[in-house]
């Protein structure tokens, strides 16, 4: 990946909805060369997908909690069915396996709190294997993108 496929990729994460032309015409770099390298990071999956970012305020997920998760024993059987699992549920945004004093890392959006105590106590804590669930709430987003830095 060079300069002017980390160009391609800064304007489509600002906004994917450009067309080809568009795109060129701010990478300095005509149609068909962009198009070519645009197909060619699509093909190579570091473009993944393209998608709609919602406010989700206007669709009453105004509640977003970080819960912290440790299985009760490290084990493979347990790892898998907690994985499983938490593709499962639609309220997870992510899920990420981490370092230090916990195992997982989830981000949970939810209309508000009692959908939240709701989710935990009857999807999330259910699941086999979760020794402890220690949960935070975002009171203000001072920073909040998608975009990586090419």
């Amino acid at each position: 990946m060079d300069v002017t496929d980390r160009k391609i990729l800064m304007q489509l994460q600002q906004n994917a909805k450009q067309n080809t032309k568009e795109i060129a015409s701010k990478i300095g770099l005509s149609v068909t060369p962009t198009y070519e390298r645009i197909k060619k990071l699509e093909q190579q999956e570091i473009i993944k997908s393209y998608v709609a970012l919602v406010d989700r305020s206007k669709i009453g997920k105004e509640l977003i909690a970080y819960c912290q998760v440790t299985l009760s024993k490290q084990q493979k059987k347990l790892a898998d069915n907690f994985k499983r699992e938490i593709l499962l549920l639609p309220d997870i945004m992510e899920c990420h396996q981490v370092s230090g004093n916990f195992d997982y890392l989830l981000k949970i959006a939810v209309n508000d709190i009692s959908s939240f105590h709701s989710f935990i106590n009857e999807k999330l804590s259910i699941i086999d294997g979760i020794s402890t669930i220690h949960s935070s709430f975002v009171l203000d987003s001072v920073k909040d993108t998608s975009a990586f830095n090419l």
